[in-house]
């Protein structure tokens, strides 16, 4: 770059803060691509992580600094996209076909509200412009199909060996839940919910898709470990409440997955605080600071605080969360912030390399 106000725009663009994510776009990694013309200096900004609900913020403090840097004489004419790639799974192993990045949604415990999350994560992904899938990994006590109103509903087969995956909002959706029978208990040991578990992931035809959503069962066992030593997960994000009994559990399985190689990504606090439906008060019913004192102490961001609210129950029992129910409502907003921190922070990651180089087979001379 051999213009010197096009250096000092590229320097002053990438010195703008990102919305929500706590980055610069320098520090995210943002590709910054500079010129000036006769009508004004033009920024053409793309992201590693999708971003649709910050696009237009972004849009007009990018042009605000470039304008600046060229000395304020014009407008600068802005355009911000992204593309999402692929990151570097733990164990140097294989990308899914179909799928570029793998996010397991994990917790030390169960009743911290990890399937709920797991539902909005993933709807708030494809709400800021990503393609999502959804795989209900939770074998014990399958969720999804009702949280995302697909329940009762059976997945077809076009070559006889994968799954199609469900519709539901926008996300592909796979759950142990659409083949079994709802009142069915499932009595399986450990073999058997590997091999379930082993099927549903690479047995499912995904298509094209950015980030595949995991919702794990709660705890550390045979379902956690199929997941870390087999499958290809890009990052794992820990689902805990503030109180101090269910920090414990999750900081036990964050030392499980970090002992196992798996990347962190972030914690995400839920029930943080109570709601009132009448007052709008926030109340800290399950004590205050527990997930930034937990993150802080593993090294690891807090991708957000998600409150105990009734309308997160009542919209997901109904079959649409809040991301859908009411996209411009402020519990979509937290859940869009959480998904644009989570994107954010794989992105950072180094991309992955293994599956851009070809096959090479050495045959035997004749």
């Amino acid at each position: 770059m051999s213009d010197p106000i096009a250096a000092d725009i590229q320097r002053a663009v990438a010195a703008v803060s990102i919305p929500d994510v706590d980055a610069t776009l320098g520090a995210a990694g943002a590709r910054i691509e500079t010129r000036i013309t006769a009508d004004g200096p033009v920024v053409a900004v793309h992201l590693g992580f999708p971003a649709a609900g910050i696009r237009a913020a972004l849009e007009s403090a990018v042009a605000a600094a470039a304008s600046t840097a060229a000395g304020g004489a014009t407008a600068a004419k802005v355009s911000i996209d992204w593309s999402v790639t692929a990151r570097a799974p733990q164990g140097g192993l294989t990308p899914l076909p179909g799928v570029k990045n793998v996010i397991a949604v994990a917790s030390g415990k169960g009743g911290v509200g990890k399937s709920t999350t797991a539902a909005n994560l993933a709807l708030a992904l494809a709400a800021e412009g990503a393609r999502v899938g959804l795989l209900d990994a939770d074998v014990y006590g399958p969720s999804q199909p009702t949280m995302l109103g697909v329940a009762g509903r059976q997945p077809g087969s076009r070559d006889g060996k994968t799954f199609e995956p469900l519709q539901a909002h926008g996300l592909q959706v796979m759950s142990v839940g659409f083949l079994v029978d709802d009142s069915q208990a499932m009595i399986w040991r450990g073999p058997m919910v590997t091999q379930v578990v082993n099927q549903l992931i690479f047995q499912t035809a995904w298509q094209d898709l950015d980030y595949l959503v995991v919702d794990l069962p709660p705890g550390t066992g045979d379902t956690q470990l199929t997941l870390s030593q087999k499958v290809p997960v890009a990052g794992v994000v820990i689902v805990t409440t503030p109180q101090q009994v269910a920090m414990q559990v999750a900081r036990r399985g964050l030392k499980m997955f970090e002992k196992v190689g798996v990347p962190l990504l972030g914690i995400i606090e839920n029930m943080s605080s109570f709601v009132c439906p009448k007052c709008s008060h926030e109340e800290p019913l399950f004590g205050a600071g527990g997930g930034a004192d937990l993150a802080a102490e593993c090294g690891i961001p807090l991708l957000g605080a998600i409150p105990l609210d009734r309308t997160i129950r009542a919209q997901t029992d109904a079959g649409r969360p809040p991301v859908v129910a009411e996209p411009q409502g402020i519990l979509a907003q937290r859940y869009r912030e959480v998904a644009r921190r989570t994107a954010a922070a794989l992105a950072r990651r180094p991309a992955d390399q293994k599956h851009k180089f070809p096959r090479i087979v050495v045959e035997s001379g004749r």
